[in-house]
């Protein structure tokens, strides 16, 4: 289906592999941009479930027209999934800290408390 609204082609993919175990996503997105003529990069493959018994797996692909609307309309996980966005994160320890030390104080100073000064 062609969603012009958000400069797409969205379709429910079925996968057949007897005797194989599950397709990655990767294999996925590769096979879609030969069939629809594109590159990898603007395919973006999601929520695969396989059949009990194995042999059949159903999912969901995007293909965007250009990158930039993938960039644009596609959610910020999917697109760090896609190693199009990286995703910078301080350690866990630090977090709970924070968050910590931020439910001690009311109102606008958790911003001040947030950004690491006391």
């Amino acid at each position: 289906m062609t969603n012009r609204l958000l400069c797409r082609k969205q379709m429910v993919v079925d996968v057949l592999h007897p005797g194989q175990a599950t397709v990655s996503k990767t294999q996925i997105r590769e096979k879609l941009a030969l069939m629809y003529k594109t590159t990898p990069d603007v395919v973006f493959c999601f929520g695969f479930k396989t059949v009990f018994g194995g042999g059949k797996t159903t999912g969901f692909a995007l293909l965007y027209d250009t990158l930039d609307f993938a960039k644009k309309f596609e959610p910020k996980y999917r697109l760090a999934r896609n190693g199009l966005l990286e995703v910078k994160r301080t350690g866990r320890k630090q977090r709970k800290e924070r968050k910590n030390r931020q439910k001690k104080v009311r109102g606008t100073a958790k911003a001040k408390v947030g950004s690491g000064k006391k």
